[in-house]
């Protein structure tokens, strides 16, 4: 079967890249990022250098699209996908993944959460008018350094 030229794509479960992106939701970039990475493996090329992908291929890139919209970094879905390619492997490997993102994910909205306290405070505090005078701005600008010292 020849691909030379990258038509015909798709008709035997093999997919160019465009039609890779389109069924896994990932875009081409991020699919060519992936690759360099190493995320995922390098896609089978035609002669002609088009990238061709499986149906397994675009299974794996809906795993990474669905890890990535959970928070996922790139090296905690590299070894969610190695888990996931093992079939010997322990579900409470992969729980403790998930729970320690999770925790992670509620520092960030606790940490989130408290600078929206402060902003919300902070205006609240400002006038909002023509004056020049703003304490959002006085907050943001801190204290005036000890003069004689030197900042750095």
């Amino acid at each position: 079967m020849s691909h030379d030229r990258g038509e015909g794509a798709g008709t035997d479960g093999i997919h160019n890249i465009g039609e890779a992106a389109a069924l896994s939701g990932v875009s081409a970039r991020m699919i060519r990022h992936y690759e360099r990475t190493g995320l995922i493996p390098e896609a089978t090329r035609t002669r002609a250098g088009y990238r061709l992908y499986s149906k397994a291929d675009i299974h794996r890139l809906r795993f990474v699209r669905r890890a990535r919209s959970l928070g996922f970094e790139t090296a905690d879905i590299a070894a969610l996908l190695d888990l996931w390619n093992d079939r010997s492997r322990a579900s409470a490997d992969v729980k403790r993944l998930a729970t320690a993102h999770a925790r992670e994910l509620a520092g960030k909205i606790s940490e989130l959460q408290a600078m929206q306290r402060t902003l919300e405070e902070l205006a609240a505090q400002c006038h909002g008018d023509g004056r020049p005078d703003c304490p959002i701005l006085d907050d943001l600008a801190g204290p005036a350094p000890a003069e004689g010292r030197e900042e750095g």
